[in-house]
């Protein structure tokens, strides 16, 4: 890739585009704030994502970032991609200050970021490179964009709620013992959930880094985790971790404990331990003064977590959606 002519950055009024750099962060983090506050999102990037994309071995930040800043410095854009050398796809995140929207500069940034996965996906050996985003399903402007961009949407995610009014009975299943997540076993938990996750659509295995950048998130709540143990053996059979966003109940007036991943190994599948690990989480939330318990899921997982998260009494509040591009 080094040897290759550099892509063509972006061209757009009144913007100059250049890689991130650590010095951008404040500034960037306030673009993220001020998109996402405009779109209404449920959600946005946190400080500490932004400092993984800024510190990732594995997309290196001169070469897969991108910001435009108008004529005083202020960031009004930003685009990244990461791909993964043993996935066939890159992924495609950005976006643009609500006051320069609708001046092409999206439609420009997403095609600088086409043009890079292509290209790292010549150097991974990729024989059909396609580029992967995602977005809200209350995001129109997004979502017209990739439309007319040619993407087809290829998978809806469902996030998921409840109330912790009437949490199930905390029941640990047969043979397993459910311990407070601790740093001991993060990487026993790392390794886990890369073998959890082999059968999951669009997953990719966590690398040392990646897994330490969500131990060290500021929406980790680490008393609110646990592993679910094999009690012969010891193994991890199984883990959730969880988040809480403190900006959830300002936007949405709900306390909520936010179950950010689940797994549980092959081996151990149907012998009730999501579910244990599910109602061990709604009762470590509820206990911290929390009113309700979410969740996202694919809706077309393989394990069939769709079904026990509606039989825990989750019901769907929201949709997102993956959107893929044949380059």
């Amino acid at each position: 890739m080094t040897n290759q002519a550099p892509i063509a950055l972006p061209a757009a009024d009144g913007l100059y585009f250049r890689p991130l750099s650590e010095a951008d962060l404040q500034g960037w983090l306030e673009l993220v704030v001020r998109i996402a506050e405009a779109e209404k999102a449920p959600w946005h990037d946190q400080r500490s994502d932004l400092v993984e994309v800024l510190e990732s071995e594995q997309d290196p930040v001169a070469e897969n970032t991108l910001i435009g800043v108008d004529t005083d410095g202020a960031p009004r854009a930003y685009g990244f991609v990461a791909k993964n050398p043993a996935s066939a796809y890159g992924y495609a995140f950005g976006g643009v200050d609500p006051t320069w929207q609708r001046r092409g500069i999206g439609r420009a940034v997403l095609a600088w970021q086409e043009a890079h996965v292509r290209r790292r996906c010549a150097a991974d050996g990729s024989e059909t490179p396609m580029v992967r985003t995602y977005t809200e399903e209350g995001n129109p402007a997004r979502n017209a964009l990739l439309t007319s961009a040619d993407y087809g949407i290829v998978r809806y995610f469902s996030e998921m709620l409840r109330p912790l009014t009437d949490a199930p009975e905390v029941r640990e299943a047969h043979g397993i013992r459910l311990v407070p997540f601790t740093p001991e076993l993060a990487e026993p938990v790392r390794l886990a959930h890369n073998e959890a996750f082999t059968d999951h659509w669009g997953s990719a295995p966590r690398s040392e880094q990646k897994w330490a950048f969500l131990l060290k998130h500021e929406d980790l709540r680490p008393d609110w985790s646990a592993v679910a143990l094999d009690a012969a053996t010891g193994e991890v059979a199984g883990y959730q971790l969880s988040m809480y966003d403190p900006e959830r109940f300002a936007r949405e007036g709900r306390r909520e404990g936010y179950t950010e991943i689940l797994g549980v190994r092959r081996a151990w599948r149907g012998r009730g331990i999501a579910q244990a690990l599910l109602a061990d989480a709604m009762a470590r939330y509820k206990a911290a003064g929390m009113d309700h318990a979410s969740l996202d899921v694919d809706t077309e997982n393989p394990s069939g977590a769709l079904g026990l998260y509606e039989f825990l009494g989750y019901r769907p509040l929201r949709r997102s959606m993956a959107w893929d591009k044949v380059l």
